[in-house]
């Protein structure tokens, strides 16, 4: 079950990694770096760590990702998700802290994968992704002003709302020249999307804004701009040696929550990108092993330092885009992430604050998914208050609070509409003939229709409450009843209870198999008697015709008798 996609298409089609396949799974590899390369040193940049940790991340998590993962053609790395969290933990704990934090997540992870959980995972209701995406997209947007605009504030809040009090009551310190090339690294981004598909527009905005500012310095102009370099001055062009964070000081128990955050949010993003993948290829990837991979990743990352890594959407329909087929594209893109480090890191120095910020924004700007948001506001309103509350939640608090209330709502809501769902109608007549005669005087029919579960109890019982106690016989059809949970146990025995107090017969009809086993287990059969339960209503209906006609006789032996004495 536990099988790694790369190993599975060694031993299946070993042909798939030879020949032109390889070529173009090397050639997607290169391009795909090429994409996340000035993603990886932003999105570091942004969550409070230098340039480097990023290109660390994409390098080693999406190597072991590749390698390890359910999926053929899953890239992984730093993705815009993570910024908000990331900040918030190094703000709190530090970065031994996030280091400590992304190991327990990875640990998670693997046990998700283990316990495979990669499909319940898949069940968080759609409105709550889309909120906490769009939410996260919004939250990512706001922490790139300071950096967008040259406004260079100082101790700038974390948090949504005191952000922007900030913005506000510093907006006579934009940078105009900043302002000016991270408006022009959005454009360039923008319309070289449309021009050419195969070179990322975040890459061409990124050299060309990065020579227009070294022109513009080279002649005394724009030097207000910060670049990497002026904020980053110890840049390190290699790879660490792994190691253990110190744990002197670190309250372990603290990182428990941030660290389940960071797994469900890995979880769900790289199980979402894989879903997008198998549409787009017509493969199927492996959830659990994918959750492993994920997991071991992102134990792999922190050891070398590393922030927190999943499936990054784009990157991977990018590498789908351009022939990537196989795990080994992703593994070249970690290869060439680690030249491209080693050679060319130190001309990141160069690269404007505000170029990262703009192309930042863009990615932003994709996250949100408008669309989502106004098909979901088309539906039904337990839908779109889950949606806003998620989005509302995700952007004025944190993502936990988010997923942990969304979640909370959507069960309650879905326990009202599956209760809702359930019926219980009583049967009049079930043919235009006189075959059911008895019914609705000496026989009662309640046919029950929809899951019987807890929240069903109560309506239930009020109904069975209100039956004709002057009947003989009481048939429960149960032909639309698909499942029987506990409450409804009880709820059950009460109706018997009730029924046998007022002397009439309870016979069941059309069980499905999961309400009949469990009815069985529950000893119903035990007690009643077999003889109680019919597979088709003829059969019920004929033993409480005979039921009817011994209470006729017996009633008229006891009227003769009281008569006689």
């Amino acid at each position: 079950m536990f099988i790694p996609k790369l190993f599975e298409i060694i031993k299946k089609s070993p042909q798939e990694l030879k020949g032109k396949n390889l070529v173009n799974d090397i050639i997607s590899g290169v391009i795909v770096a090429i994409v996340a390369l000035p993603l990886s040193i932003a999105l570091a940049i942004s969550s409070g760590v230098g340039p480097e940790i990023g290109l660390i991340t994409a390098i080693v998590a999406g190597f072991i990702i590749s390698f390890l993962g359910g999926s053929r053609v899953q890239i992984g790395g730093p993705t815009a998700a993570f910024v908000v969290i990331i900040c918030g933990i190094i703000e709190q704990y530090g970065i031994d802290g996030l280091i400590i934090a992304t190991i327990m997540a990875g640990i998670f992870l693997v046990a998700f994968g283990i316990l495979k959980l990669g499909d319940v995972i898949k069940f968080i209701p759609f409105p709550i992704t889309v909120g906490f995406t769009t939410g996260i997209a919004v939250t990512l947007f706001s922490t790139q002003l300071n950096d967008f605009l040259g406004m260079d504030i100082e101790g700038i809040s974390s948090e949504f709302i005191p952000k922007w009090i900030a913005y506000i009551q510093n907006i006579d310190k934009i940078n105009i020249a900043a302002a000016a090339i991270g408006i022009a690294s959005i454009v360039i981004s923008v319309v070289w999307g449309k021009i050419n598909k195969k070179i990322p527009g975040s890459l061409i905005a990124l050299v060309t804004t990065t020579l227009a500012l070294y022109i513009l310095r080279k002649n005394g102009m724009a030097t207000s701009v910060h670049t990497i370099g002026s904020k980053f001055t110890d840049l390190k062009a290699y790879i660490p040696v792994p190691h253990l964070p110190d744990l002197s000081g670190v309250d372990i128990m603290a990182l428990i929550q941030p660290a389940f955050t960071i797994a469900i949010l890995a979880g769900i993003e790289s199980l979402l990108s894989a879903v997008v993948a198998d549409g787009m290829t017509g493969d199927k990837h492996n959830s659990n092993q994918e959750l492993i991979a994920q997991g071991i990743a992102n134990i792999g990352s922190a050891l070398f330092g590393g922030l927190p890594a999943t499936g990054a959407i784009a990157r991977t329909a990018a590498n789908i885009r351009n022939g990537g087929r196989t795990p080994i594209a992703g593994m070249v893109h970690a290869v060439t992430l680690l030249i491209i480090m080693l050679v060319a890191l130190p001309l990141a120095k160069l690269i404007p604050m505000p170029t990262l910020a703009g192309i930042l924004i863009v990615v932003s700007w994709n996250m949100c998914e408008f669309k989502e948001f106004a098909e979901i506001a088309r539906t039904t309103k337990s839908d779109l208050a889950i949606l806003i509350l998620t989005f509302v939640l995700t952007v004025v608090f944190d993502l936990v609070v988010a997923i942990e209330v969304g979640m909370v709502l959507a069960m309650f809501l879905f326990m009202k509409k599956m209760s809702e769902s359930f019926n219980i109608n009583t049967v009049s007549k079930l043919q235009e003939n006189d075959t059911y005669k008895y019914i609705n005087n000496e026989i009662l029919v309640y046919e029950l229709a929809g899951p019987m579960f807890f929240g069903a109890s109560t309506r239930f019982v009020d109904t069975m409450k209100k039956m004709n106690v002057k009947s003989d016989v009481l048939i429960l059809r149960m032909t639309n009843v698909p499942i029987i949970d506990g409450t409804l146990l009880d709820s059950l025995k009460f109706v018997i209870d009730y029924a046998k107090n007022h002397h009439i017969l309870v016979l069941y009809a059309e069980l499905q198999p999961q309400p009949r086993e469990v009815l069985k287990n529950f000893g119903c059969e035990k007690r009643m008697g077999k003889e109680r339960f019919f597979d088709t209503m003829d059969e019920a209906y004929a033993v409480a015709k005979e039921i009817v006609t011994i209470s006729k006789e017996n009633r008229k032996k006891r009227k003769k008798n009281e008569k006689a004495s």
